[in-house]
C-alpha cells in the first residue's frame, strides 16, 4: 500500500505545538473534578491521559479543548496563556467518543466544514479536504454518508475533520471505545502511525490500559482529579510509584515487610520467615519501617524444586489455580505470611499440580519499592 501524502507542511502553521497546564483546577460545586494539576506536553508526542472513571482526565481534555472554564490555573500554548480563548479560537482539532459527524453531509462535506466556517477559498477546501482524506485511505468513500460507513470508517473520517486545518494540536477523546475489539487493535497501529507521520501533538483519552501503554510516548495518570505520575509507558510499568500505579497499569502482585538491613541503595526486609531483597531504591527506608514492594507477575519464576535457592528472593506455596495459556503458566500461587502471588512463567516440561508445594524465585531488582497509596 502507497503511503499518502503527509497532511501537515511543517514549514507553515501545522508545527506541532508544546502545551503547558499550570495548576489546573476546576470545581463543580463542593466537588473538586481537577486538583491543581500541572502536565508539560512536549512538541510532536503522543501523551496520554489515563485513569479510572471520575479521575478528571476527560474534564482535564474539555479544559484544553476550550469546552471547560477552569476554576484555577493556566493553560499555554508554546509559552502564551489560552485561557481566555474559546474553542474556535484554539485551532485544536477535537476527535470526540461517538465521532460526531453530520448526518446529512457526506464524508467530503464533513471534512470540509472546518474550512467552509473559516471562508478558505473552495479551491482551497477541495484540496485540502482531498489530502485529508488520502491521509486516512477514505478517497474513495469521500461522496458517502455516515450511516453508510463502517464504524472503522467514521472514525477515519473524524480524524481527517479534525486534521484538515493543520491543527496546533490534537485532542481525542475515547476516539476508539465504541469499536469492537479487533477493529480498535487495527485502528491503534494505524493511529500510532499517523501520528508519526505527521509530527503533530497528541493529547489521548482512554481508560484502557493496554491501547495506553501500545500506543502512546507518555502516559499521564489521574486519580480523583489529581496527577498521579507521568512518565513513558516503560517507565510507569517497571517503575510505578504507588499501589494505584502498579495495579492499575497491568496486574502486579504486592509484598508488605519490614527493613530488617540497609545498604547504599539496597535493603533486606523480612515478610514471616522469609528474608527478601530489594535493589535499586536511591533513597532506602530506615531498618524497622514497614515497606510495600510490588513486583509483576511475569517477574517470578518457578524454580526447579524446593531446595533450589537459584534465586535472590525465593518463596515457598502452594498452587491453588492453574491455566495453561500456550507459552505460559498461568498461577495462584497462597504463600504464607505474604498472601496470594500471581505468576506469568515460561512453560516447561514440569506441568504444575493444583495443591503442589511450589518454590518461587525473583531477582532483587524484578521488584520495585512502592507508596501505599
Amino acid at each position: 500500500m502507497l503511503t499518502p501524502p503527509p497532511l501537515i507542511d511543517s514549514g507553515r502553521s501545522g508545527l506541532p505545538s508544546s502545551l503547558t497546564i499550570d495548576r489546573l483546577s476546576k470545581r463543580y460545586g463542593a466537588v473538586l473534578a481537577l486538583d491543581e494539576v500541572s502536565i508539560e506536553i512536549e512538541r510532536g508526542r503522543f501523551v496520554t491521559l489515563l485513569g479510572p472513571s471520575g479521575s478528571g482526565k476527560t474534564t482535564l481534555l474539555m479544559a484544553i479543548a476550550g469546552f471547560v472554564a477552569p476554576s484555577s490555573g493556566a493553560i499555554s500554548l508554546d509559552g502564551r496563556p489560552i485561557n481566555h480563548l474559546p474553542p474556535e479560537r484554539r485551532d485544536f482539532g477535537m476527535v470526540f467518543q461517538g465521532y460526531a459527524l453530520f448526518p446529512h453531509l457526506t464524508v467530503a462535506e464533513n471534512v470540509a466544514f472546518p474550512l467552509r466556517v473559516r471562508r478558505q477559498p473552495r479551491t482551497e477546501i477541495e484540496a485540502s479536504v482531498r489530502r485529508a482524506l488520502e491521509t486516512v485511505q477514505l478517497a474513495s468513500l469521500a461522496d458517502r454518508l455516515p450511516r453508510q460507513l463502517s464504524g472503522g470508517q467514521q472514525q477515519r473520517a473524524a480524524l481527517a475533520r479534525a486534521l484538515v486545518f493543520q491543527p496546533k494540536l490534537v485532542l481525542l477523546d475515547e476516539p476508539l471505545s465504541a469499536l469492537d475489539k479487533n477493529l480498535r487493535a487495527d485502528l491503534q497501529v494505524e493511529l500510532k502511525g499517523l501520528h508519526e507521520r505527521l509530527g503533530l501533538t497528541f493529547v489521548y483519552v482512554t481508560h484502557d490500559q493496554q491501547e495506553a501503554l501500545s500506543m502512546s510516548d507518555e502516559i499521564a495518570i489521574l486519580r480523583d482529579g489529581r496527577l498521579i505520575q507521568k512518565g513513558t509507558p516503560a517507565q510507569l510499568y517497571e517503575r510505578p510509584a504507588s499501589r494505584f500505579v502498579a495495579g492499575f497499569l497491568g496486574r502486579s502482585n504486592f509484598v508488605s515487610g519490614t527493613v530488617e538491613q540497609v545498604s547504599a541503595h539496597s535493603f533486606t526486609y523480612r515478610c514471616g520467615t522469609f528474608a527478601l531483597h530489594q535493589s535499586g531504591s536511591e533513597t532506602p527506608p530506615y531498618a524497622g519501617t514497614p515497606v510495600l514492594v510490588t513486583v509483576r507477575p511475569e517477574k517470578i519464576r518457578i524454580l526447579a524444586g524446593l531446595q533450589d535457592d537459584s534465586a535472590c528472593n525465593k518463596v515457598v506455596g502452594r498452587v491453588t489455580a492453574f491455566s495453561y495459556l500456550g507459552g505460559l503458566y498461568h498461577l495462584l500461587v497462597d504463600v504464607e505470611h505474604i498472601g496470594r502471588l500471581t505468576v506469568d512463567a515460561p512453560t516447561s516440561r514440569h506441568v504444575p499440580v493444583v495443591g503442589e508445594a511450589i518454590a518461587l524465585g525473583w531477582d532483587e531488582d524484578a521488584s520495585v519499592l512502592v507508596s501505599d497509596e
